[in-house]
C-alpha cells in the first residue's frame, strides 16, 4: 500500500511555497499526499511571527498525535529554528528541522521510523551564505504559482524575530528562477508570484549588478506567462527608475503591498524601519502616477511599546491620506529575543484591542470605497478551478476577488467582465 504524508502550513506565502516543494520530494519518493490524519508522516511547517503562531503549532502537534499515535511527526520552519528545545519537549515529535535542510526532509522522516531518538537538524544560520534550492514543477489546486527568489532578512526591525529564524539575505540564481518559471508556464500556470522573506533585498548579496527589477524583466520574457505578481515590497526600492522599467513589463500586476507598520515617525524610528511617512507617501504617489488603478495594501502594528494616543491618531490620519485598499492589522506581539521585547512602556491588551478595532473599521471603509470604484468598469479576471457554492472565483490584476456563476470552461482563463455589485469584499458579475 502506498505511504501517505499529510502537510499543515502556518504563516506566509514563503512557507506555502516550501511546503509545495517538500510535498514534491515526498511524491518523488513514492508517497501520496493526503488531507487525512490517517497518514504515515505528518509535516508541520511552522511560523513564529507571533506568540499565537507558536501556540497554533503546539496545538496542531497535539491534535495529530491524539488522532494517529503511529505517525512520524516532523516539525519544520521558523518556530523550529528559533525554539528547537521547545519543540523537542512536545510529546510525539520525531523530526525537527529549521529553515535549512528541508531538502532532506524525506530521508530524515524515513530514518525516524528506525530510531526512538528525536532527530534534530537545527543549526545556527546567522552566517549562512547559500540559498537552499527548493524547486517546484507544479502546484496543487491553484491557478497562480509561487516562486521563491530569495531567503533571509537583514533589516532587524526591533519587533521582528524573522532575521533570527531565517538568517541573512541569500539571493537565488536568476537563471534558476527563470528555469522554474518556464517549467511552471509549461504546466499551464498563467500567473507567477515572486516571493521571499524580503524580496526588495534581492541581489544585494550577489557579485552581479542585478536586483529585483532584473528578475521581473527576465520572467516577463517567458512565453505563456500572462501575469507577474509581487509579494511585499520595501518602499525604498520603489523609485522612478524602478517604476519606469516595471511599467514596461506588460504582465505586471498593479498590486503593491508596502508594509508601513505605523503612521507615526516616532514609532517608525523605534521600530528601526528605514523610512519615514514622507518617503512612504511619496512612494505611493509615484506608484499611482504610473499605475492609476493600483491596489496599495499594507500591514500596520498597533500597540507597539511607547505608542501613545497621539501616535495612534497619527496612524489613523496617515491612513486617511493614503486611502489603502486593504490593511492587515496586527496587535503588537512581544517576541522574546527582539529589541522591542525589552522596551519600556509596553501597551496593555485592552488598549491594543481597542486600537485594532478602530483601525479595522477604518480599513473596511477604504476597502469598500476601492471596490465600489471598480464597479461597472471592464476588468480582467483570471478565474480559478474551484466550484464554490455554485460560483467560480478569481482575481483581477490589482487583486480584487471576483465571482460569477460556475462554468468549468472559465477555469484558468483570463476573461473580460463587468461587475455590477459588491458582496462584502467580493465583486459579482451576473
Amino acid at each position: 500500500m502506498m505511504k501517505k504524508v499529510k502537510f499543515s502550513t502556518l504563516g506566509c506565502k514563503v512557507n506555502q511555497y516550501e511546503t509545495e516543494a517538500m510535498s514534491e520530494l515526498f511524491v518523488k519518493s513514492g508517497y501520496e499526499i493526503t488531507d487525512d490524519y490517517d497518514c504515515d508522516v505528518f509535516v508541520l511547517n511552522t511560523c513564529t511571527v507571533t506568540n499565537l503562531s507558536d501556540r497554533k503549532s503546539r496545538q496542531q502537534i497535539s491534535r495529530i498525535k491524539s488522532q494517529n499515535k503511529d505517525a512520524i511527526i516532523a516539525v519544520v520552519g521558523c518556530y523550529s529554528q528559533v525554539s528547537p528545545e521547545e519543540i523537542k519537549n512536545i510529546d510525539g515529535v520525531n523530526v525537527i528541522v529549521g529553515t535549512k535542510y528541508r531538502d532532506k526532509i524525506v530521508e530524515l522522516c524515513e530514518k525516524a521510523k528506525t530510531t526512538d531518538e528525536i532527530i534534530n537538524k537545527v543549526e545556527d544560520i546567522s552566517k549562512n551564505k547559500e540559498f537552499e534550492e527548493l524547486t517546484i514543477n507544479t502546484e496543487h489546486s491553484m491557478t497562480r504559482a509561487y516562486i521563491k527568489i530569495q531567503e533571509g532578512c537583514s533589516q532587524f526591525c526591533s519587533y521582528c524575530i524573522i532575521p533570527y529564524a531565517r538568517g541573512p539575505i541569500r539571493s537565488r540564481n536568476i537563471r534558476d528562477i527563470v528555469l522554474e518559471a518556464k517549467r511552471l508556464a509549461d504546466n499551464g500556470f498563467k500567473e507567477i508570484v515572486l516571493t521571499g522573506i524580503h524580496v526588495a533585498s534581492y541581489g544585494r548579496d550577489l557579485q552581479e549588478n542585478i536586483g529585483l527589477i532584473d528578475v521581473i524583466e527576465d520572467v516577463g520574457q517567458i512565453e505563456n506567462i500572462k501575469r507577474i505578481r509581487l509579494s511585499s515590497l520595501e518602499p525604498r526600492i520603489v523609485d522612478r527608475d524602478f517604476l519606469e522599467r516595471l511599467s514596461k513589463v506588460n504582465q505586471i500586476c498593479d498590486h503593491f503591498h508596502l508594509s508601513v507598520q505605523s503612521g507615526s515617525d516616532k514609532i517608525l524610528k523605534s521600530m528601526n524601519r528605514k523610512y519615514d511617512t514622507k518617503l512612504y507617501k511619496d512612494t505611493v504617489n509615484l506608484i499611482r502616477e504610473y499605475f492609476p488603478n493600483a491596489a496599495i495594501t499594507t500591514d500596520i502594528i498597533v500597540g507597539f511599546p511607547g505608542e501613545t494616543d497621539e501616535d495612534f491618531e497619527d496612524t489613523m490620519k496617515f491612513v486617511d491620506e493614503i486611502k489603502f485598499s486593504k490593511i492587515h492589522v496586527f496587535k503588537y506581539s512581544n517576541r522574546k529575543g527582539t529589541v522591542a521585547s525589552k522596551m519600556k512602556n509596553q501597551i496593555s491588551g485592552s488598549i491594543k484591542k481597542d486600537r485594532s478595532q478602530k483601525l479595522i473599521q477604518k480599513s473596511k471603509y477604504y476597502t469598500d470605497q476601492f471596490l465600489d470604484n471598480m464597479l461597472n468598469k471592464p476588468i480582467q479576471v483570471l478565474f480559478e478551478a474551484k466550484n464554490d457554492d455554485g460560483y467560480i472565483k478569481g482575481y483581477t490584476k490589482n487583486y480584487i476577488r471576483v465571482k460569477r456563476k460556475y462554468n468549468k470552461n472559465l477555469s484558468n482563463k483570463i476573461i473580460d467582465v463587468i461587475c455590477t455589485r459588491r458582496e462584502d469584499e467580493e465583486l459579482v458579475c451576473d
